[in-house]
């Protein structure tokens, strides 16, 4: 499946409710440590949701760098994009 940049958000938006249980407005600049409270547990437990969600492996390297909403939708997409280069032709 191709995924765009605008449904790749709206996905991890979803994937990030549970995890948001003040309700806070979750935008592309939302700071998932500040903003959402979450913990090294939370965002691991988070990760693995994502890599369920898109059928995709996130390389904790790539962790640190992940602070906002959008970080880590565009860490999809970069994963997302890899996979799909990746994929046999059928």
């Amino acid at each position: 499946m191709q995924w765009a940049a605008e449904q790749v958000h709206v996905e991890v938006v979803k994937l990030l409710e549970p995890f948001n249980p003040k309700g806070v407005e979750l935008k592309p600049e939302t700071d998932l440590s500040e903003d959402l409270f979450m913990d090294s547990v939370a965002a691991m437990n988070l990760v693995m949701e994502v890599e369920d969600r898109f059928e995709i492996d996130i390389p904790i390297s790539l962790l640190p760098d992940v602070n906002s909403l959008q970080d880590l939708a565009d860490v999809v997409l970069v994963q997302l994009n890899k996979k799909q280069t990746n994929e046999p032709i059928r």
